[in-house]
């Protein structure tokens, strides 16, 4: 029994190794719950469960000028290149899509009612924006590109205490640089610290980019993303990049799916010091640098997560190596036990065999009691 005795130190030892399996633990999953939050980098997961697709974000310079004929063209090309490809709609609902995206441009607008005019940032959006970056709705719904009316807003409870004096203001009239404006939702803007940090410092009024670009107050398309299949690695980021065909200066692509996993986070930690380092004249719309700053604190959770599993694995791996070099065994004595326990089981297995043939005899030859047998029975009864 002295050679499993626990001593104090490795009583010490066993506790310090539990200390950091549970701090690991509970570090893991405040990441996972941190990863959960970032709903705007999931759309892959939300479009499909099976992992078969990719999200790709794409970021524009000001220099690029695209315009949506641009995207219209893009989005044309995507469709030939999957259908070379092969690839095709397997559902048999009508409404089946094989991909969706979403692209912006900003500019800046006076909203007004009867109570008065402010100038607030315009975001004009297209395709399905808000199924790639939904909002927090308090009133109303969004609007699709799909809408026959284009002239829908989205604008958050700020702008609607300001115009409207109160936030259930769904459905009311709204004029944007004069023209009138149907509010479709009211959205409650996000006040965390990486929020403001990030950009979004003021309110935003959400409209069609047709609508935006038809009152003349748009900059170029600065952002677009996509939700496509991706059946092999990277399948889909260089289906993209082959039908966008722009130069490398004047664009950044950023692969969603993904981005936050084990794996980004060390190989973004391979890249610290550097990694904030832009040459490129691209201004990230907020979410996106809500994203990069989430990205910088997974990486250091990961670091910790790692090291706090590490050590108790460095224990172990101490103690194996320790057990092996003091071993008082060899391959020839484990050879011998385990021939040993070989015979054993094939006495046993004789012994069995052997029982079952004497109960079938038994069965096979019943006892017979003969007539002298018979009489003396009859008489000790």
């Amino acid at each position: 029994m002295n050679r499993f005795r626990i001593t104090k130190q490795k009583l010490i030892l066993l506790l310090i190794c539990a200390a950091f399996l549970l701090t690991g633990t509970i570090l893991a999953c405040i990441r996972s719950s941190i990863v959960s939050k970032q709903v705007s980098q999931q759309m892959a997961k939300r479009w499909s469960e099976k992992g078969d697709v990719t999200q790709i974000s794409c970021f524009f310079t000001r220099e690029a000028n695209v315009q949506r004929e641009r995207i219209l063209a893009l989005e044309h090309a995507l469709d030939e290149a999957l259908e070379q490809a092969s690839i095709v709609i397997e559902s048999e609902n009508d409404g089946a899509r094989l991909w969706a995206d979403a692209y912006s441009a900003t500019g800046r607008v006076s909203a007004s009612t009867g109570r008065g005019t402010i100038m607030v940032k315009a975001m004009g959006v297209g395709g399905d924006f808000f199924a790639f970056h939904p909002q927090e709705l308090l009133y109303g719904n969004y609007f699709y590109e799909s809408d026959v009316n284009q002239d829908y807003v989205v604008i958050d409870e700020e702008i609607a205490w300001q115009l409207f004096g109160g936030i259930e203001v769904n459905g009311k009239m709204i004029d944007v640089n004069g023209k009138p404006h149907l509010i479709a939702g009211v959205i409650k803007r996000p006040q965390e610290k990486m929020d403001k940090e990030a950009g979004l410092t003021e309110s935003i009024l959400y409209l069609s980019y047709q609508s935006l670009a038809s009152l003349g107050e748009t900059e170029p398309i600065n952002y677009y993303e996509i939700v496509m299949p991706n059946p092999i690695k990277d399948f889909g980021m260089n289906m993209l990049k082959e039908a966008l065909l722009m130069d490398v200066s004047q664009v950044s692509y950023v692969e969603n799916t993904g981005r936050f996993s084990y794996a980004n986070s060390l190989k973004l930690l391979q890249q610290f010091g550097y990694r904030s380092m832009n040459g490129k004249a691209i201004i990230y719309p907020y979410w996106e640098n809500v994203a990069r700053g989430m990205e910088d604190r997974l990486a250091l959770l990961t670091l910790f997560v790692v090291l706090f599993f590490s050590v108790p694995g460095l224990i172990f791996l101490i103690w194996i190596i320790w057990r092996w070099k003091h071993k008082k065994w060899t391959i020839e004595t484990i050879r011998e036990k385990l021939g040993r326990w070989k015979n054993q089981l094939l006495i046993k297995r004789s012994a069995m065999r052997r029982e079952k043939k004497e109960k079938k005899k038994v069965k096979r030859n019943p006892i017979h009691i003969s007539f002298d047998e018979e009489e003396e029975y009859e008489e000790i009864k």
